[in-house]
């Protein structure tokens, strides 16, 4: 190599090399569960299943996840909950009553789908058409209440079919 064009030619090779590193990449991680009850995690929804888009904006390649989100994820549900009498929770990640009542729902075994209505798709338009005014939105089947009190969701739940 001629010894004037080692010095540039290094500088291009650096150029090159840092454009074509990858750039933070969004991605979306859909959750659904097939007809033998196992719960899949794919990059894209299947068509005809029910899924439910999974929160990963806390997680990072520099930090490990705290227990809270790990247990979140672990939790999701088992069961197909968009059926006809399904549970399905409306919440934001900073409403506390929104996790008030998924406590509540996990501690009486209660399989619920979640739609976070800042961060999802299906949860801004399904609480769009709703006229939601505040979080959480649990619905039961086609009946829904704002808020959470734990006796008129037992009764909600109750008629129902849920054992509770």
């Amino acid at each position: 190599m001629i010894k004037g064009m080692r010095k540039p030619f290094i500088t291009y090779l650096l150029v090159l090399l840092i454009a074509s590193l990858p750039q933070q990449l969004v991605a979306e991680i859909y959750t659904w569960v097939d007809d033998t009850g196992r719960v899949h995690f794919t990059d894209s929804p299947p068509t005809g299943a029910n899924t439910t888009q999974v929160d990963v904006s806390p997680l990072n390649t520099y930090d490990s996840p705290s227990a809270d989100a790990i247990k979140d994820i672990l939790a999701r549900p088992t069961g197909v909950a968009d059926s006809q009498n399904g549970v399905i929770l409306y919440s934001t990640t900073w409403c506390g009553i929104c996790k008030k009542a998924k406590r509540w729902l996990r501690q009486n075994n209660i399989t619920f789908s979640e739609y976070d209505t800042e961060k999802s798709e299906r949860g801004r338009r399904d609480y769009k058409n709703m006229n939601g005014r505040g979080v959480p939105i649990i619905k039961v089947g086609k009946q829904k209440i704002t808020g959470f009190d734990s006796r008129r969701l037992k009764q909600l739940l109750r008629k129902a079919g849920y054992k509770i």
